[in-house]
């Protein structure tokens, strides 16, 4: 199946793409040299596989699997067509020019619970590396192929009731210990509920009600399902140093991060992915955080 939509503007596809690659080897997304981009999902149809690419200025998707027809509805959605720029002004300079550079940057939204809220749950609290690593293995094992002439190795994510019964030696063998592997099997109990949430507002009391889900899995989640642009991610490793870097040169904690994003409410996120884009990073003065490597405990 088909589908070509004009997006009316400038629209980076990789770019509204990229939050949901989860690594290099990610089994749901793939970069092909032709420059489009596929991705998977278990769509309320079913599995699916989504190609999606620019060509004379329109995006054409192309979809197999018994989820297509879902997944050609959603492509506008997906690479930033609901994207609301109401009430966002840039206050920086440095962020004018990383917006003038990204021109075509959309927060999309897959409307896709599970599939954001597994992998940020991997990404707890542990260095990226590790938690990918965990998220192909686990994708692999219980994952399945994905729909048409997908790139080789591509995976779909498993249902909820799958997520469910891994067992306990999958999860240590996947390198993730049991708090993050009772988070994932306790959401996934609820999917139902998760994914039929209206508002970004309504998933986030959902996900925080969730034992071993707070503020910063929550945003993550959010950013991705919901598209939302003032779901900033406190409590991240790195952000809040990147946010004060960037507009202060002075690196900065949460509530620095806070105090510099208020004239962005509403938008936050959305600043936060600028600042990202400035390139700009303090200077390494310390260790990083080591990977530790829950398959040899």
């Amino acid at each position: 199946m088909e589908r070509r939509w004009e997006p009316g503007g400038p629209l980076d596809v990789g770019l509204a793409l990229a939050p949901h690659r989860r690594g290099s080897g990610d089994p749901t997304w793939r970069r092909t040299p032709d420059g489009a981009v596929w991705r998977t999902s278990r769509t309320p149809d079913g599995p699916g596989t989504l190609r999606v690419g620019l060509h004379g200025g329109a995006v054409l998707g192309r979809a197999w699997g018994p989820g297509a027809g879902w997944l050609l509805e959603m492509m506008p959605a997906w690479v930033g067509a609901d994207d609301d720029l109401s009430g966002f002004a840039v206050r920086h300079e440095v962020l004018a020019e990383a917006a003038r550079r990204h021109a075509g940057l959309r927060i999309g939204r897959t409307g896709r619970v599970m599939e954001a809220l597994v992998p940020a749950v991997l990404e707890q609290k542990v260095v990226g590396r590790e938690a990918w690593r965990a998220w192909r293995w686990l994708l692999h094992r219980h994952g399945e192929p994905a729909p048409g002439p997908a790139p080789e190795g591509m995976r779909v994510v498993p249902e909820p009731e799958v997520w469910r019964q891994v067992p306990s030696w999958h999860w240590h063998r996947a390198g993730a210990e049991a708090v993050r592997a009772r988070t994932i099997a306790t959401a996934a109990s609820h999917a139902a509920k998760l994914e039929a949430a209206a508002t970004t507002e309504e998933l986030d009391r959902l996900l925080r009600a969730l034992p071993g889900v707070g503020v910063w899995t929550s945003a993550e989640v959010r950013q991705r399902a919901f598209g939302d642009p003032d779901a900033l991610s406190v409590g991240d490793f790195h952000l809040a140093k990147l946010v004060g870097y960037a507009l202060t040169g002075e690196k900065t904690d949460d509530p620095g991060m806070l105090r510099l994003l208020e004239p962005y409410a509403g938008h936050r996120h959305r600043a936060s992915v600028l600042v990202m884009l400035t390139g700009l990073r303090p200077p390494a003065r310390g260790p990083r955080m080591p990977a530790r490597d829950y398959r040899s405990f």
